[in-house]
């Protein structure tokens, strides 16, 4: 079953509500954020997360250590003393990161763990669920055979690359615009294996180049040197960008939005990612309104819902829609393709919002618009 990054929340999540005690392994590429979106769910469920790298262990440091006791009638026993990141009470998830990186042996002791809850004389709590992640054998990595016995006791899940997914995470955790801008404009560079190179793009890649940026250092140590020099051309465009502060304030009448796509890309992102306020994100689209075709206002209106979503602003959103139907028309489109379902559901025009939408779509129109 391949899923993005946003379906893997929602399915993890659907687990933990039904409480289904499922181990379940999760695959794909490494640096897609398997490990963040487990830690993710865990945290938002109110659920203690321990993360065990298996690739790291030997088998005694899973079983645990023997140790002598008496037995009362003049001999001993030994009795097998559990190590002490094993949980022993409460709720949570046990993720065993990099399972199939473990060698068999390794794997054969943690098949008892996955399919008993219990290895050795160690008892897995009843609130704890059991989840596993690794790499593929096309993903380059230095992995093992997961014996069929062990697999066949997993439920599996693919993750895949996803843009709409990850700009709403980036968003949410305040990326660098250039780093998301620059994304929108080449969405293929998300993830992109070289396994010729020691460095290159990923989501995980992204998110240390935006602190590299944000430091004024070169990003290309993260995501390679042919993605950083793309980046970097990329970056220099924003010189030719009206001043957006100017545009968010309302007084942007005399400005004109530059004609070249990837410099629209950059300031239609901009100007989401900067908006703070319901007033700041009308006065942008209303700028935009006026300079720019649909399918720039509907890449407008994609990236601020997801903004606005992912930083729980729902209530600026709806004061937005309320104050131009063409707003809330884009709004409610937006949030009606992100979940396969119309829009009149969520009342948009009403601003009542009964269930926020997980990710807002990158439109048709918009792709073929950085290729134009």
């Amino acid at each position: 079953m391949s899923l993005t990054a946003t379906e893997l929340q929602t399915y993890l999540s659907a687990l933990i509500a039904g409480e289904l005690k499922l181990s379940t392994m999760i695959w794909g590429p490494p640096g897609i954020g398997k490990s963040a979106v487990v830690a993710q769910v865990a945290r938002e469920r109110g659920l203690d997360f321990v993360d065990v790298r298996l690739s790291q262990l030997a088998p005694t440091d899973l079983r645990g250590l023997p140790v002598p006791e008496a037995d009362g009638q003049g001999g001993g026993v030994s009795k097998w003393y559990p190590p002490e990141f094993l949980p022993r009470g409460g709720h949570g998830v046990l993720f065993l990161d990099e399972v199939n990186m473990a060698p068999p042996t390794m794997q054969g002791m943690a098949q008892q763990l996955i399919l008993d809850r219990r290895v050795g004389s160690y008892v897995l709590p009843d609130g704890w669920f059991v989840w596993a992640a690794g790499n593929r054998k096309e993903d380059r990595a230095s992995v093992f055979d997961m014996p069929a016995p062990l697999a066949n006791r997993f439920l599996h899940l693919t993750v895949r690359p996803d843009f709409d997914s990850w700009r709403s995470y980036a968003l949410g955790r305040g990326l660098h615009e250039h780093i998301i801008a620059f994304l929108t404009f080449r969405p293929e560079l998300l993830h992109r294996l070289d396994p010729q190179q020691p460095a290159w793009p990923s989501p995980r890649a992204w998110e240390m180049a935006s602190g590299l940026h944000r430091a004024g250092l070169d990003v290309a140590p993260a995501i390679g040197e042919a993605a950083g020099a793309e980046f970097s051309a990329f970056v220099r465009l924003y010189e030719q960008l009206p001043d957006l502060g100017i545009v968010l304030e309302g007084r942007g009448g005399g400005l004109r939005l530059p004609d070249e796509p990837s410099v629209r890309y950059a300031a239609v992102v901009g100007l989401a990612a900067r908006a703070g306020s319901a007033d700041a994100a009308y006065h942008a689209f209303t700028w935009l309104a006026d300079s720019a075709g649909p399918e720039w206002l509907q890449l407008y209106v994609a990236t601020l819902v997801s903004k606005f979503q992912a930083i729980g602003q729902l209530g600026d959103l709806a004061a937005l829609v309320a104050r131009d139907e063409r707003l809330a028309a884009l709004v409610e489109g937006t949030l009606a393709m992100s979940e396969g379902v119309k829009g009149p559901q969520y009342a948009v025009r009403g601003a009542q919002f009964s269930r926020p939408a997980s990710r807002a779509p990158r439109t048709a129109s918009c792709a073929e618009g950085a290729h134009a």
